[in-house]
């Protein structure tokens, strides 16, 4: 009897070492597509994942086809496509739609996997009667910029300097500037903001920012697809640093903002499931600039300005004619 449990001991741990073996297969498996999610290019061929549960979307379909026709209607704008080259070689692309008479330049940053007219189509017309020049950059990594790597703010907010400075180039750094964006925009914007930026450069409307990749990549992993992140973590930050060259850890938009010269407005839904609410709170902490907080009641993830239009056109406005003379106080 002694020597049958011992056997059924030994088969046991034989069996749960090797559970546990092709358990740690899997987890790295795992680990590995979602950082290839998160920063390729070129998403993973079998989509594991659907998107809705990667950003735990509820918008209904009518609201995303809205939201898609104006993209649709912003692409068919005549507006000039133009290209730079980043401080680290990278070809990037933007579009720039001018007016009579500007009062001020937009730089707008889209999100992660998302593109320019999607994200700015439903405000583009208010820019545009607001006396608006915007460039609507195509963030690395994606559309037709270059970069096989998104950065999620760590590499593009030095594009921002880039932008910056090719937009003076064409007003003779005589208007003034102000840097917008939405998800990974709003975090690219507000982690430029931690930089040192020209004079001209009046404020940040940061829309859905999360605080830092790390943080948001902890918040889906956990949330949305139920891993550990604690005991995935590390291996996402290596693989994550051999891709972009930038240590996942190096900043973060609380970090940055805490010296931050420029003001800022922050924008966010109270019902954002893929960039909590909580994160721009942090943000708005942080900050050490002159600073303005827009909250949506019931707005999901970049759906602020679709559910409330007039008072985020108002909140706006308000920054605006606040800031644009440069009066920080």
């Amino acid at each position: 009897m002694q020597k049958k449990w011992k056997q059924v001991l030994i088969g046991s741990g034989i069996a749960a070492a090797a559970l546990a073996a092709v358990t740690e297969t899997a987890r790295q498996a795992m680990t590995v597509y979602f950082v290839n999610v998160a920063l390729d290019r070129q998403a993973p061929s079998m989509q594991l994942v659907p998107d809705r549960k990667l950003t735990g979307s509820r918008v209904e379909e009518a609201l995303l086809q809205k939201v898609e026709r104006a993209g649709q209607a912003l692409a068919r704008k005549p507006l000039t496509t133009v290209a730079i080259h980043s401080r680290d070689g990278v070809r990037l692309v933007g579009h720039w739609m001018r007016v009579r008479d500007p009062k001020r330049i937009v730089i707008a940053m889209h999100g992660w996997r998302s593109s320019w007219s999607h994200d700015f189509g439903l405000i583009a017309d208010f820019l545009q009667d607001n006396g608006c020049n915007v460039l609507f950059a195509e963030q690395r990594g994606q559309g037709s910029s270059g970069g096989e790597h998104m950065g999620f703010g760590l590499t593009e907010r030095y594009d921002c300097l880039d932008w910056i400075e090719w937009a003076n180039g064409r007003s003779g750094g005589t208007l003034p500037i102000y840097l917008c964006g939405i998800s990974m925009g709003a975090s690219t914007v507000l982690m430029a903001g931690g930089l040192t930026l020209p004079e001209n450069v009046r404020g940040i409307i940061a829309d859905c920012g999360y605080t830092a990749p790390t943080a948001i990549w902890k918040h889906v992993a956990e949330r949305h697809l139920h891993m550990y992140y604690r005991a995935c973590g590390a291996t996402a930050n290596r693989l994550a640093m051999k891709k972009t060259s930038v240590d996942p850890n190096g900043a973060s938009c609380p970090e940055a903002l805490r010296n931050c010269r420029v003001p800022v407005l922050f924008v966010h839904g109270t019902d954002d499931r893929f960039v909590p609410v909580e994160m721009t709170y942090e943000n708005f902490k942080a900050c050490a600039a002159p600073k303005r907080l827009f909250i949506v009641p019931g707005a999901e993830h970049g759906m602020s300005y679709l559910t409330d239009p007039r008072g985020y056109e108002a909140a706006i406005k308000s920054f605006w004619h606040a800031f644009d003379k440069g009066d920080n106080s």
